[in-house]
């Protein structure tokens, strides 16, 4: 079981890794204001959502409910356990958004200036803090 977590742990910090990246570039990306720059951004968002940050969530969610398995369907009544699930839940969704604007950007139709992107970028930062702290703490 210590490998499937230790495994989980890794692929969750790639995961985290490109949903910090990402909403950056978007940062850059909406500030660019030659073409050069703006097909160079398309291209290394694209690299980072389907080659890193993609994979690095898909294998995080199978390697999570590995460790369900493993520890047993019980855990799944306890609130913290719950609640981190919701977190992740909320991620993915945040995910999905991240590769709705990565389209927009693609067919140059972004809605959103530089200032929307680095409040944006925030939001996986609070979700990090809250399910580390419910995993390690564990409230009833």
């Amino acid at each position: 079981m210590l490998w499937v977590k230790a495994f989980h742990i890794i692929f969750m910090v790639t995961w985290f890794a490109g949903l910090f990246y990402l909403p950056r570039l978007y940062v850059y990306h909406a500030d660019a204001k030659d073409d050069a720059s703006n097909q160079r951004f398309k291209i290394m968002e694209r690299k980072l959502f389907y080659g890193i940050t993609t994979p690095g969530g898909i294998v995080t969610i199978i390697l999570g409910f590995w460790l369900i398995h493993l520890m047993g369907y019980g855990v799944l009544s306890l609130f913290w356990m719950q609640a981190k699930l919701a977190l992740v839940a909320i991620l993915v969704v945040y995910h999905i958004y991240c590769g709705k604007l990565l389209i927009d950007f693609k067919h140059d139709n972004n809605r959103h200036g530089h200032v929307w992107y680095r409040w944006f970028n925030e939001f996986p930062v609070l979700v990090l803090i809250a399910v580390v702290l419910l995993v390690e703490l564990q409230p009833v």
